[in-house]
């Protein structure tokens, strides 16, 4: 099994992710500034230039008995409890949450009632060790880390053919803040399993914030899709939605070579994905985006297509946009469901509608590169930040999107002071 490797160096001497920073919201607008954790997040950045580079030092305060955590109750309820920090056993972590991403994948558990109650979720989770299990030898508390939820087994039949997300080990989950293990990260410590320790966890280099490395997981994902797309130099690529997913897969796409078309409803998403390079775009309130298409490829269609949105509604006209023989990535269609496909489009066209969930431990090692070194600056797509008692509206704002919203983050450790943001001696 391929662990993450802690010692390279991803860290840049020219650039921390904070300078030049592009946001979705104008930083003193009075939506932006609406929050607490963003009130102080800018003041952390304020703070941040004059602040000496260092490793987080550990924090010797006591553990306290209880925590913070926004806690599934139920369809659509999600409350902010005080319950018990989690315990941890031989070879485990505790991690004290600084940010946690909100995922798509969350809000439809929580909007359907697919899972029982109680739970706490978030998956996307970056913090520092508050305390480690005994036998623990690779990390020490006030190590800055990130870790996923899923590892898969290595050597199950689904490992071995490289599907990886249905593997029964990869299904367990490996992250907790209490009840049953679902991810934890919208809490303020977080209980890492021994497995993920061990293969899913690795530290955060020195002048990379919390915000920037919560998002491995992440673009894991959008790796995973664009690798199954099999996306060639030349090609072009369609991808509906500008989301954040939606922008992270059209990067990762045209860094493949491929030509990238973006469609949206939103013009503000399309700005801001043309912020990342993405300069092709179509509004898809004003625009026909299939026959928009075919005028771009010469009549034939994208060579691939990535519908970056939710729903099963558009499955229909991303199959239209691509071309015969072309290919579809369904990315967001997690909920099990009917739709309307033409098969003949797939038998007579020839067209391959393609899945991709979740992460794949053999990108591992590119994603945190990717994320690490800063190769997209990966905080400039957060454009609301939630204290952890603001967490019902955090998840609120995340579920019903606005043009002016992007990736909506959870930070317990809003309150932590500028020090602890990127590295610096707390």
């Amino acid at each position: 099994m391929r662990r993450f490797v802690s010692g390279h160096d991803f860290s840049r001497a020219d650039k921390m992710p904070g300078n030049g920073r592009l946001q979705p919201l104008g930083l003193h607008s009075p939506e932006f500034l609406g929050t607490e954790a963003n009130r102080n997040w800018l003041s952390s950045k304020r703070l941040m230039a004059i602040a000496d580079q260092s490793a987080v030092a550990g924090d010797t305060r006591p553990l306290p008995a209880t925590m913070l955590a926004a806690v599934y109750r139920g369809v659509n309820e999600v409350r902010v409890e005080t319950v018990p920090v989690p315990s941890i056993g031989r070879g485990e972590l505790l991690v004290r949450v600084h940010t946690c991403g909100v995922c798509g994948t969350d809000l439809k558990k929580i909007a359907t009632g697919s899972h029982s109650a109680p739970r706490i979720f978030g998956h996307e989770t970056s913090g520092v060790i508050a305390t480690v299990g005994e036998g623990v030898r690779d990390f020490k508390p006030g190590d800055r880390v990130v870790v996923f939820h899923h590892v898969p087994c290595g050597e199950c039949y689904y490992c071995r053919h490289k599907t990886f997300a249905q593997c029964q080990t990869y299904k367990k989950v490996g992250c907790t803040a209490g009840f049953e293990a679902s991810g934890g990260g919208f809490a303020e410590y977080v209980r890492v399993m021994d497995w993920i320790v061990r293969q899913g966890t690795v530290r955060i280099p020195r002048g990379i914030s919390f915000e920037q490395a919560c998002f491995v997981e992440p673009v894991n994902t959008c790796m995973k899709g664009v690798e199954a797309l099999r996306v060639e130099p030349g090609e072009t690529v369609l991808v509906i939605g500008q989301g954040p997913i939606g922008i992270i897969l059209s990067v990762l796409a045209k860094r493949k070579g491929a030509t990238v078309i973006t469609s949206d409803l939103y013009p503000e998403r399309l700005k801001i994905g043309e912020s990342f390079g993405l300069k092709l775009t179509m509004d898809a309130s004003r625009t026909n985006v299939v026959d928009r298409v075919r005028e771009l490829t010469e009549g034939r269609g994208a060579d691939a297509v990535i519908l970056a949105v939710g729903g099963s509604s558009l499955i229909r006209a991303a199959m239209d946009a691509a071309r015969p023989g072309g290919r579809v990535l369904l990315f967001a269609q997690t909920q099990h469901g009917e739709a309307v496909v033409d098969p003949a489009s797939i038998c007579v066209d020839e067209k391959a509608l393609i899945g991709s969930y979740s992460a794949s431990v053999d990108l591992q090692e590119e994603s945190v590169r990717f994320v690490m070194s800063g190769e997209m600056d990966l905080e400039r797509l957060i454009s609301h930040r939630f204290a952890l008692p603001e967490g019902r509206q955090a998840l609120d704002l995340a579920a019903h999107p606005q043009p002016s919203s992007m990736k909506i983050v959870i930070q317990p450790g809003s309150t932590w002071g500028a020090d602890a943001w990127e590295g610096i001696a707390q």
